[in-house]
């Protein structure tokens, strides 16, 4: 029975054929289909942490309701300073307004541009060295339960991994770029 050749159907492997087979974009079903869910899952991570930045930014404003209502950290900027200097506890207090501010403008601009899916690779960047930096500020000030309950670290991680994909479909940076393509297709025909 082991000497009966393989049906023909049935090639030998052939590490080659299939190299080529990939790279000639033979079965593009399968592959369009992760392309696809690759996009979706970068434009929920996009969207998860823009909300996340800009959600934060309107409790300190009082956006989510007064400081002590229900689902509400601080309520108000000044109830966020005071956050703000136990968790940058070993910096001198006199910074402490300044790195709330810092962190506020930060956010907020992270928050749009991860949104909006412009600058998404150097605001991925940018996001993930933030969310790391208050990650490693809260271990220092609050130990290392809080932000592991936070998700902070996770974030962080979030932020890298999109910095490590093109833009997808769904971010202005590829609308632009698509504009740009055709722009310099109508100028060469």
């Amino acid at each position: 029975m082991d000497n009966l050749p393989p049906p023909q159907h049935l090639k030998p492997f052939c590490p080659k054929a299939i190299f080529f087979c990939v790279e000639q974009g033979v079965n593009t079903k399968p592959t369009q289909l992760t392309a696809n869910r690759a996009d979706i899952a970068c434009l929920f991570a996009r969207l998860a942490l823009g909300a996340s930045f800009l959600s934060a930014v309107a409790d300190r404003f009082g956006l989510w309701g007064p400081h002590g209502a229900r689902n509400v950290s601080w309520g108000d900027f000044a109830h966020f300073v005071e956050y703000t200097g136990a968790v940058t506890s070993l910096f001198p207090a006199s910074w402490t307004v300044s790195f709330a501010w810092a962190a506020t403008v930060a956010e907020t601009l992270f928050g749009i541009l991860l949104i909006a899916g412009f600058k998404t690779r150097i605001a991925s960047v940018l996001s993930g060295l933030l969310l790391l930096s208050f990650a490693l500020a809260m271990v220092t000030g609050l130990g290392i339960k809080k932000p592991l309950d936070y998700s902070v670290f996770s974030a962080s991680a979030a932020a890298f991994l999109l910095a490590l994909r093109e833009p997808d479909r769904f971010t202005l940076d590829e609308l632009l770029q698509r504009s740009h393509n055709e722009e310099i297709r109508s100028r060469t025909t």
